[in-house]
């Protein structure tokens, strides 16, 4: 099985050897041929999201040629992933377009998505000793649609601990251009999602959306707390290494 990675803005900048080489690991790793276009950019999201929706048609129309022959695609990024099912709506005076972008979406994956979905797998052999919580990211559960596969994953990493988060749905305050708008607001939300992480007494912050991780690790980070801050694909990558 060939798949096309698409690693994302951030995943390339700020998290590339962590995020982007367990990523491709545990694909090969599963049985799969993994290839990086090169010409890839940003998915266009946060132009979108800001209402720039003639400029995100540019990017849109480059992000679809340049994945066109991919077998599949496949991102740890629930909120970029989902960015590449939006493209449909941004061709909606366009039909061509918007076949192509049809074509996109229906072999786009998120990561875990992929793994539980179309590859059919629940256990990936993965180990980790630690106390450890999970946040949902809003764009991968409530557009993109994934909730169960995360978890599924989680559950056969041997010698994890897991303890719910409470208030799990509600936003860690990030939303791309949201927490440069709305400071005030984006910081009393993520202090908040701090709160209630502390209330596990986990000791990792698990995500699937390196944004949120971002968001989320910076106030930690501010706040001088311990909790560590880990990429989903950094665990199920993991064999035996402690929190």
């Amino acid at each position: 099985m060939k798949v096309s990675l698409f690693l994302t803005c951030l995943a390339d900048v700020v998290y590339p050897a962590s995020v982007g080489r367990s990523t491709v690991e545990i694909l090969e790793r599963l049985g799969c041929e993994v290839d990086f276009p090169k010409k890839q950019t940003c998915c266009g999201q946060p132009a979108f999201n800001s209402g720039f929706h003639k400029e995100s048609r540019e990017v849109a129309k480059h992000m679809i040629k340049t994945f066109e022959s991919a077998e599949y695609v496949v991102s740890p990024s629930g909120s970029c992933t989902s960015m590449l099912h939006e493209y449909e709506k941004l061709f909606e005076d366009d039909l061509e377009w918007q076949v192509k972008a049809k074509e996109l979406a229906k072999k786009s994956y998120e990561l875990t998505q992929f793994i539980v979905d179309v590859l059919k797998i629940e256990d990936v052999g993965a180990e980790f000793n630690g106390n450890v919580t999970y946040h949902t990211s809003c764009h991968m559960t409530r557009l993109l649609g994934v909730k169960e596969a995360p978890m599924k994953l989680l559950e056969n990493v041997k010698g994890l601990k897991f303890t719910e988060l409470p208030f799990k749905q509600q936003c860690c305050g990030f939303g791309g251009t949201f927490s440069v708008k709305m400071v005030p607001i984006s910081e009393q939300m993520v202090n908040e999602k701090v709160h209630h992480i502390e209330e596990t007494e986990a000791e990792v912050l698990i995500g699937a959306d390196l944004g949120c991780l971002m968001n989320i690790g910076g106030r930690i980070d501010r706040q001088g707390k311990s909790v560590k801050v880990m990429h989903i694909a950094e665990i199920l990558n993991s064999r035996g290494e402690a929190g």
